[in-house]
Formats: C-alpha cells, structure tokens, sequence
C-alpha cells in the first residue's frame, strides 16, 4: 500500500482507475456500496481527500453515484420497471441490472471464483457430449440436421425424461413433458403465459436474483417469503398466499440456491397446504430442481406430492454437462403444457432437435448418469474441504454442506467484506445479492470448488478481522 497525507491527483487517478476495472470485471455489481470514505482510506493506505478524489473521479465517469448520507454506490443502469399504481407495500422490483450481473458471471466463467454459480470447466466431460452429438447428427439422421424439431421436443428425450423424472417420483406422461433452451427458458414460459403483469407471485427470500429481475421485467410483483434453515416460513407464505392471492410460487425444494437447504417431507406438505390459501387453483407452485443432478433422488419434491396437479416441475442439465448444451424441460398439466407449447411455438417455433437427441442418448445410454455420479464424488470431498478451510477462517456454514453452495456466515457484515476481499483480487456473493430488498446480512453464498484456494481463506480471514 501507498500511504499519503494529502491528496494527490496521480494517486487518485490510479485509484480510481482499479476501482473501475473492479466494476467493469463485475467484482463490484450495480447496487454495490462502495467502502466509507474513512474505511476506503484506511483499506488503500492513502489520506481520505485522495479517496474522495478517487470517488470524484469514478462518479464524472457515471460509474458511481453519490446518495446523501448513505456514500458511494456502483451506478444503476435500468430503466423503469411497469408495474401496477396500486403495488402493496410487498412488492419489490429487481435489485439491480440483472443484464450486468449475468454478463459478469458469464465473462469471469474461465477463472476458478467462489461467486461462480457453475463447475469448472476441468471437472465436465467435453468428450462426453461430443461422442453423443456425433451420434446423433450420424448417417440416418439428416431430418434433425435439416428440419425443424417437434415444438414439444424430441419425442426420444421427452420418454427418456419421463424415465428420469420418475427417478425422484414425478410421474409424468412424454405427453406431460415440455422441453425448453434450458431451465432457465422453461421458467421465462411460466412467467409469461400463466400469469399476467400486475399479478403477485411469490419467492424465496433469499434466493436467485436473475429469477427476481426475470419476474419484474414480466410486470409482476414479488411477494418475498422468508426462507431459513427450516424452510419457507409457513406463516408468511398463508398470509401472502390469503391477501395477495398470487398466481406463481416459484421456489427451490431441493438443495436451495443459495443456501442449500432441503425441504423434508412434513415441510413439503406444510408449503403445499399453504398456497392453498390463494384460492381453489389459483395459485401455480413452480418447482425449480435446477441442482437436481447434486441432490439424492430420495428427497421430496413437490411436484411428486402434489402429482402434477397445481405444481410444474422445472430442471435443466447444465449445471452437471456444461452451459453450451441448452436442454431443460418443465413437466405439469397437460393443459398448462398446451399453453406453454404454444408460447414456445410463438417463441422460436422450436428447440434445437440436435442438442435434445444428444441429450437423450446421453440418458438412454446411463452415459449422464455415470458422469454424474463421478462429479458427485469429486464434489464430496471438495465440500470436506471447504468445511475444514471455513473453520480455519473462523467461519461456519449455516447447515451441512450440500450440492455445490454453501451459506457461510462469516460474522461480518459480508458486503462490506465483499467490497474488501475484491481489492485482494476475490469475487465474492454477499448475502445483499439475494434479497430482493437488498438488505445487508454476514452471510456469503461459496461454490464449494470455486472456493478451494486457501489464499482466498486466508483474506477473508484477514479481512474479517479488519472488519470485526
């Protein structure tokens, strides 16, 4: 570090240089709290009228913004959101660009990062999904390479599907099953053809923020429910679900992102018996079992208990093959999958018939399955690890590790140790990025393999003595 007393136009200037850097590679997201004036100067080891100068600097540029009282913010880039005049006091918009966030994710994928919402590339299987390709764009295939795919999906993968579905007890017919550009497409359909913008729909607090800004941009109003190591709370979600009546609930059973929670089975009854309170089928309970690949197959899902009656089950596959190969589904009604179908029609008139085949060869074959298990494997003793390297630190995960996130509660306010680590070079997901109101907490979601470095535990273990 450089110490000065005064301020010094050259040293600002490189300040303010790194921090912009900092918020083009999105180590600081829009929204962010940028350190107080006395804590920035104490963290870079410069006079605090530098600091200022620094903060002077980004703001000309438009990067930051100044909020009365409050310091300095990383500068929000979004329009307005539509939304009805007469919103409850529940109601929530996106916290923050959802566009600059997903672009920082996808942009920092090659670096190993405990924010990472992925595995890495050196744990995937390339070879896997090319022998699959090969096979289905082979002689005697010509139709997949030249013709457009059924709107519904490949009538192969959607029985091979129905087989893997009823692995964790979601019965459904190929006829039941919709396949979409991943889980994330399968999500966008529900959002926009069963329900309509001013409609409540409720959400896990905490949970995924692109999932917030997905259901803002749709006009709807987020209703949030608080979820903690026991689950929803039960008591919110009935009170919600009788005054708002929502149409959506969309929600993670299984291995919740991010704090990696599972619902048991009398939790699972309890949150289905409470979106009753909305009204007789008023309320749709989306399942998103997007980890589903991470999780034993024994635990509860919604949509098994409920049998696909008013819930839609939701996942996609890559997390566990790799994002270049867009295939997801959602299974339900078959009504509810008409409709579905037919907005997808509207869409893109249909999904890619080459990447499905794949897909459903690599499930026919058990070839998904055996990679599966291989990374489920790896992944035990990279959560073993990263237990051992958190106590080390001083830190504790909020459960058990399980699946790929843990909810570390690092004892600090953990966007302000966000806003520390970052300077050490480490991108990191404080707990604000997961509340639809962006409040504060000391908890951080880490990827258990993106977080295996002990450099990065021996800065967080600095810095939260800094900031203890």
């Amino acid at each position: 570090m450089v110490s000065v007393t005064h301020t010094d136009g050259g040293l600002a200037q490189r300040l303010a240089q790194d921090w912009a850097r900092r918020i083009e590679h999105g180590l600081l997201l829009p929204g962010a709290r940028l350190p107080s004036v006395r804590e920035g100067a104490k963290l870079q080891g410069v006079s605090p009228s530098t600091l200022v100068a620094a903060y002077d600097r980004l703001q000309a540029q438009g990067l930051v913004e100044a909020r009365h009282k409050r310091g300095f913010f990383v500068r929000e880039q979004r329009g307005p959101v539509a939304r009805p005049a007469t919103a409850p006091a529940a109601t929530v918009t996106a916290p923050y660009d959802s566009l600059t966030l997903m672009r920082s994710l996808m942009n920092s994928e090659a670096t190993p990062s405990p924010a990472h919402g992925t595995l890495p590339m050196e744990w995937l299987d390339a070879a896997l999904i090319r022998r699959a390709l090969r096979e289905a764009t082979g002689p005697g295939h010509d139709a997949l390479l030249l013709r457009y795919g059924d709107p519904q999906g490949d009538v192969e993968l959607r029985e091979a599907l129905a087989h893997r579905l009823a692995d964790v007890g979601v019965h459904a017919s190929p006829a039941q099953v919709l396949t979409t550009v991943g889980a994330t497409h399968a999500l966008d359909l529900i959002a926009h053809t069963l329900a309509e913008p001013g409609d409540a729909v409720l959400v896990d607090d905490p949970g995924w923020p692109i999932e917030y800004a997905r259901l803002a941009q749709a006009g709807l109003r987020l209703l949030p429910v608080p979820r903690t190591a026991q689950g929803p709370d039960l008591a919110v979600l009935a009170r919600l679900a009788q005054q708002h009546r929502p149409r959506l609930y969309v929600t993670v059973s299984v291995l919740h992102n991010p704090t990696g929670q599972s619902l048991s089975l009398a939790q699972a009854h309890e949150v289905l018996r409470a979106t009753e309170a909305a009204g007789p089928g008023r309320c749709w309970v989306v399942e998103d079992d997007t980890y589903a690949g991470f999780a034993p197959p024994h635990l509860p899902r919604l949509s098994a208990l409920d049998g696909l009656r008013r819930t839609l089950y939701v996942t996609g596959y890559a997390k566990v093959l790799g994002a270049g190969l867009r295939v997801g589904c959602v299974a339900g009604p078959s009504e509810a999958i008409e409709r579905l179908c037919a907005r997808k029609m509207v869409q893109q008139l249909a999904s890619s018939p080459i990447t499905e085949r794949a897909l459903a060869l690599l499930l026919q074959r058990g070839g998904l399955r055996r990679h599966t298990e291989r990374l489920n494997e790896r992944l035990e003793g990279a959560r073993t690890r990263c237990r051992r390297l958190a106590e080390q630190a001083g830190c504790a995960f909020s459960g058990p590790p399980a699946g790929l996130f843990g909810w570390l509660d690092t004892g600090v306010d953990s966007e302000r140790l966000a806003q520390a680590l970052a300077l050490d070079g480490f991108r990191t997901a404080p707990e604000c990025l997961f509340h639809p109101d962006r409040r504060g907490g000391t908890h951080m979601r880490v990827n258990f393999v993106g977080a295996q470095a002990p450099a990065f535990w021996r800065a967080l273990s600095a810095r939260r003595q800094e900031l203890a």
